[in-house]
């Protein structure tokens, strides 16, 4: 005669984090992914959004974290200006497709400018293998001046100012009378972050004002950026996003921000 099976004990429900511990492990996990959703965040810890959305809250409060539209950034230092060197290894795939999309906007005759940054020399780069047979470029960036020299039908026009080491970029007054005097078809925007609520940033504050101004000049501005860069938010601002007409982007970019944006009125291609 065979024994009656014992039952097997239930399973002990999951482990209830307390409040401090909970917050605690949200920080670690914002700082090791880079970024983070609510609605990631309430799965990991089996509670609920509106949980999460207080606890988000409460974070960026105490400045734990970065509070972005529909999730968290981790704290970044204001000092945040990286070398361009540096920047031009990071992402440089996504920066590549970006610099074709971007190219493929730009129509003979025109009038451009091209700020500096890693992503906008990618443009210029494209510049050189196409097949324009009069184009202006206006540009802040010594690097980007250099790669488009010795091409008889691009014409040129540099801005003075002060050199910033950092993105070979020259800013200031100087740079900003010269360019008052200017009119473009299309600017091409390179930003170190774009948040849906705050706008386009960027960490120097002489390159904010630039910006700012070349946004006033050009009757298209296209922000060109990886994902890595949308919901940061850098140390000045440049514009409200109201003020963009496009963003091109990588396809890696967050269909919260991505939804955003599009709802802010801006077309957004991701590449």
């Amino acid at each position: 005669m065979s024994k009656p099976q014992t039952a097997k004990p239930a399973p002990k429900p999951p482990h209830r984090l307390l409040l401090g511990e909970r917050r605690r492990l949200i920080v670690e996990h914002v700082e090791e992914n880079g970024r983070a959703t609510v609605e990631e965040l309430a799965k990991k810890f089996d509670t609920s959004a509106v949980t999460i959305r207080a606890d988000l809250e409460a974070l960026a409060n105490a400045s734990a974290i970065v509070r972005s539209h529909g999730g968290a950034l981790p704290v970044m230092p204001v000092s945040s200006d990286i070398p361009l060197n540096i920047k031009e290894t990071r992402r440089h795939a996504q920066k590549l497709r970006i610099g074709q999309a971007a190219a493929e906007m730009i129509r003979d005759g025109e009038t451009i400018i091209l700020d500096s940054g890693s992503t906008t020399v990618e443009i210029a780069r494209q510049i050189r293998q196409r097949k324009f047979e009069s184009l202006t470029v206006i540009t802040n960036a010594l690097n980007i001046a250099l790669e488009l020299s010795g091409l008889p039908q691009i014409r040129v026009m540099m801005l003075g100012g002060l050199l910033r080491q950092t993105s070979y970029s020259l800013v200031g007054p100087d740079a900003e009378h010269a360019l008052a005097k200017l009119s473009a078809d299309r600017l091409f925007l390179g930003v170190d972050g774009l948040d849906p609520e705050v706008g386009v940033t960027t960490p120097d504050p002489l390159e904010s004002a630039l910006n700012a101004l070349m946004i006033r000049v050009a009757r298209q501005t296209v922000a060109v950026l990886d994902a890595s860069k949308l919901g940061q938010r850098s140390l000045s601002v440049i514009a409200p996003v109201r003020q963009l007409h496009k963003v091109i982007s990588d396809n890696s970019a967050p269909a919260e921000i991505v939804e955003a944006l599009r709802n802010a009125g801006l077309q957004v291609e991701l590449v």
